[in-house]
């Protein structure tokens, strides 16, 4: 039978990678790195971040889509998304003859146009657990370069719902890695999610758990949250386990912050006390990212 799904590229990388790095690299930020990330031009000083550039799971993805375009030159490639939200990278994209799939007013995709003789590129952010099934449904070939990092806190939100815990992604809901990671919440009966934009979101979530005066009603919580919310989520039975994740490109030491109070929260609701200042420790009831 023959292979339809591609995790590991197409061995293509070293006759590529002259290619790639004509069109990625540029020598001018090779000199400013090369000179302790700091030059001079004139009277113009430049200072070059010591994180610059894309991270390993972009230059994957990249990767990945410039080997399918050269294994497949005679079928139809499209790609679900943006690999990533790069203007200059999706630009080559269509230079190069890759079609865009993109997402309708409430996320969804329109996957009616493809066949088996297609080839489809899944983005560094992922896709949600229906999309991948109507994809294989279809049976076209698909080359996934989902990022390794992402495809680690699927795992995580999928033990969460496994084990009861409710998924508590620190995200934007309608970004397609946040909505990949709490479909994985699916995989299990029963499992569910909520999404928080940030801090001042989280913290509606940690006072209702605390039961803090003023906080949001149920019907108030329901309300706020019903497109950031699995199906059916009822926030007096699906808050009492929670479990903390993120979306990959949200700021990590927001996500461990927001973590740390819905942590304290969820000590306050069971011992009816604050929780010390210091980092507590994991509870049955509260998990954090590993």
């Amino acid at each position: 039978m023959e292979q339809t799904y591609f995790r590991k590229g197409f061995g293509l990388k070293k006759e590529l990678r002259p290619l790639i790095d004509a069109e990625y690299q540029s020598a001018l930020v090779e000199r400013v790195r090369s000179r302790g990330y700091t030059d001079s031009f004139g009277d113009v000083t430049v200072r070059l971040a010591q994180e610059f550039g894309f991270c390993y799971g972009v230059d994957r993805a990249v990767d990945y889509a410039y080997e399918t375009v050269h294994k497949f030159p005679d079928k139809r490639i499209f790609l679900v998304g943006e690999i990533i939200h790069n203007p200059h990278v999706n630009t080559r994209m269509t230079e190069m003859g890759i079609s865009f799939i993109y997402p309708d007013a409430e996320g969804l995709f329109d996957f009616s146009g493809l066949t088996p003789e297609d080839v489809v590129i899944l983005p560094a952010f992922g896709v949600t657990l229906h999309d991948f099934d109507e994809l294989r449904e279809i049976g076209c070939v698909l080359v996934d370069t989902t990022c390794g990092s992402v495809l680690h806190v699927w795992k995580r939100v999928e033990n969460y719902a496994k084990d009861g815990f409710t998924a508590v992604i620190h995200g934007k809901y309608t970004h397609e890695e946040s909505r990949a990671t709490a479909s994985q919440v699916n995989k299990h009966e029963g499992g569910k999610y909520l999404i928080v934009r940030d801090m001042d979101e989280a913290m509606l979530v940690c006072d209702y758990i605390a039961g803090r005066p003023g906080h949001l009603s149920r019907q108030a919580f329901l309300d706020h949250f019903r497109v950031k919310a699995s199906e059916g989520f009822d926030p007096d039975v699906d808050l009492a386990r929670v479990g903390v994740a993120n979306q990959t490109t949200m700021l990590a030491k927001e996500s461990m912050a927001i973590g740390m109070k819905i942590h304290e929260a969820m000590r306050r609701r069971t011992t009816g006390r604050s929780a010390p200042s210091a980092r507590p420790r994991r509870s049955a009831r509260t998990r954090w990212p590993t």
